[in-house]
């Protein structure tokens, strides 16, 4: 399974979605960021630290900040205005940008798993605290510690959910297909 398929259904479990909007936006996590670490984690066995996490960061940045970020500001502004939004017509206009916004994070997605793919895979299966750690490694890179460990808690169900456990508690790197 390819980081945007993973992502793609990790993000759909139950709770991870919200969770993931509450990262992003009282956060400023970069939840794509936050998926693709999931990923390596849970079916790559890579842990991927603070420097590799702010590696990860700089590469994509200037996508997000000038691409992600505008179509997404632009999407939710339409929710509200201005005049004539929110409209019939301003809701087709969103439906595209949040079509945009969704190609986008794929590309974004893409940047990451090349970074990625220049970690070799681990040998040894990660556990469930060091999958689970993911979101909380992320949180902590950008400077929000634990004051979000319930959104960390959510997307971190969403691991556990998304991934079969070997009888040790260790991930075996299969996901759980729907």
């Amino acid at each position: 399974m390819d980081s945007w398929t993973f992502a793609l259904k990790l993000y759909a479990e139950p709770g991870v979605s919200e969770a993931c909007l509450k990262l992003q936006d009282e956060a400023n996590v970069d939840v794509m960021l936050m998926l693709v670490a999931a990923f390596a984690a849970s079916q790559r066995n890579v842990h991927l630290d603070a420097t590799d996490i702010g590696s990860m960061d700089h590469a994509v940045r200037p996508w997000r900040e000038q691409v992600v970020s505008p179509l997404r500001s632009l999407r939710r502004r339409l929710k509200v205005g201005p005049s004539p939004a929110p409209s019939e017509a301003s809701e087709r206009l969103r439906a595209l940008i949040k079509a945009s916004e969704l190609d986008a994070e794929h590309i974004e997605n893409d940047i990451l798993s090349a970074w990625l793919g220049s970690k070799s895979s681990g040998q040894t299966a990660l556990t469930t605290a060091e999958v689970e750690g993911v979101p909380m490694t992320h949180g902590t890179r950008c400077g929000h510690g634990l004051r979000y460990r319930p959104g960390g808690a959510h997307c971190a169900h969403g691991f556990r959910s998304t991934t079969l456990l070997n009888e040790d508690g260790a991930f075996d790197g299969d996901v759980v297909e729907a």
